[in-house]
């Protein structure tokens, strides 16, 4: 091998290429913790959601593994000599890893040789076929999921409400104040918690960001991820049959028809499984799943995915709405505006391992939201965007409170815990605790 290849490799030294401001992410104290105890940490998420440049914050030399220059010199030692990717000083961010699926097994290796804490940052933009890796990486690589910025992180939330803190203290009485309005809150939903987005210069550059994001993807990215040819239009159109059902129940059989029906295309149920597993390996589609508690018969509760997307201005690109047509159909936001409140409650609550689902009936009793600790605390959580129905959102938790109460009390072998909190989260301006213990919390007051 040719020296000046190995060399090429040894010269990817951290450079500062960060040109826009750097907003603090919650992933920064996530990403630290893992690094004082793992050999190597990987960074997972969907493209442009800002992975790189927190994991730079932390590196000390970076090599990007997508560098059209260095391209040639990549493919030998990835067939050749793979530990080279891991010479440089520690932490290494491998940027893009999963171009060279072999990294993964080198990484695995060189922590077990070094039996040192921190050597290796990996970041990816898509999930890789595991067949490619021969070990979990289990022990030794731990996995950091991270999305697109919170209202928090942007610095729009004023953070007067930390959510781990209610958590751990559930009678905490409150009364906040959140700056943000709900023409703020459209704006910030149309254009997305991508970084690239909250640092434009304008408000039409901002609003550009996740328009070019989809345009990406079904041109680009549906491709790259595993070589199989796909339509960019059929992508696009499935795409667009998720925006139109966006928060809702939609089944799959009803979404195919309507991408079958839009613009005359041939699409089989195979070939849209197989085009919405690709997009959710890239981390685009994020689906909610149910919550199926034993409190009622099981034929009673909905058991479909709600369909999602990593970020709500997703939906708003692909629909081709915009700020100023969106304040005219307060409906079709308040679907997205539940988006961005799944959005953020994931980012506050990455460090505990939680997990979102939703709970419905066909009793009409809901939560649009069951958000699960690791631990086993859980808030059951309604998303309103106006004042006017916040009473019917904590009627709605109340009664699937005491639902489960009156279960409890004839199931004594299996019981099922309580709701540690009740949210109504809401896009108005007060937040307290009100008499009846549910809690109404304006997004834009809510932080980790």
């Amino acid at each position: 091998m040719h020296n000046s290849i190995i060399s090429s490799i040894f010269a990817a030294n951290l450079k500062s290429d960060i040109i826009m401001r750097y907003f603090k992410r919650i992933s920064d104290r996530l990403l630290l913790q893992r690094l004082e105890s793992m050999g190597a940490v990987l960074i997972e998420g969907p493209k442009w959601c800002g992975k790189t440049t927190t994991a730079a914050q932390q590196a000390q030399s970076i090599i990007r593994l997508q560098d059209p220059d260095e391209r040639g010199n990549y493919d030998v030692i990835a067939k050749n000599r793979p530990s080279l990717f891991l010479q440089g000083n520690t932490p290494r961010l491998i940027d893009e890893w999963q171009d060279y699926p072999v990294i993964w097994d080198a990484v695995r290796i060189e922590v077990d040789k070094r039996q040192l804490s921190g050597q290796f940052i990996l970041t990816g933009s898509n999930v890789v076929d595991e067949t490619q890796i021969r070990h979990s990486g289990t022990g030794r690589i731990s996995r950091l999921q991270m999305g697109t910025m919170s209202l928090w992180e942007s610095q729009e939330s004023n953070g007067t409400i930390s959510l781990s803190a209610l958590f751990d203290n559930p009678q905490m009485e409150f009364e906040v104040l959140s700056t943000l309005s709900v023409d703020d809150l459209i704006f910030a939903a149309c254009r997305g918690g991508w970084p690239a987005a909250v640092c434009a210069k304008s408000k039409k550059a901002a609003l550009s960001v996740a328009r070019d994001y989809v345009n990406t993807v079904c041109n680009s990215d549906i491709m790259r991820i595993d070589g199989v040819r796909r339509n960019s239009q059929l992508t696009r159109q499935i795409l667009r049959s998720y925006a139109r059902n966006i928060s809702t129940l939609a089944k799959t059989s009803q979404m195919l028809q309507d991408v079958v029906a839009s613009d005359d295309m041939d699409c089989t149920r195979p070939t849209f499984m197989d085009y919405v597993n690709a997009l959710e390996r890239l981390f685009v589609i994020q689906d909610v799943g149910a919550w199926c508690p034993a409190i009622r018969s099981k034929t009673t509760i909905r058991s479909g995915s709600k369909r999602g997307f990593c970020d709500p201005s997703i939906a708003v690109a692909l629909l081709g709405l915009t700020p100023e047509s969106m304040q005219m159909q307060l409906n079709t936001f308040g679907f997205i505006f539940e988006q961005l409140c799944i959005r953020d409650l994931k980012a506050y609550t990455a460090d505990q391992y939680a997990t979102v689902s939703y709970y419905n009936d066909r009793y009409g009793l809901e939560a649009d939201i069951v958000l699960h600790l690791d631990d086993g605390r859980y808030a059951l959580i309604e998303c309103k965007l106006g004042s006017a129905d916040v009473d019917a959102g904590a009627a709605h938790l109340l009664e699937l409170q005491e639902l489960i109460r009156e279960h409890n009390l004839t199931e004594k072998q299996v019981p099922i815990r309580e709701p540690d909190l009740l949210i109504v989260l809401t896009g108005g301006k007060v937040g307290l605790r009100r008499k009846d213990g549910v809690y109404v919390i304006p997004i834009g007051c809510l932080k980790d």
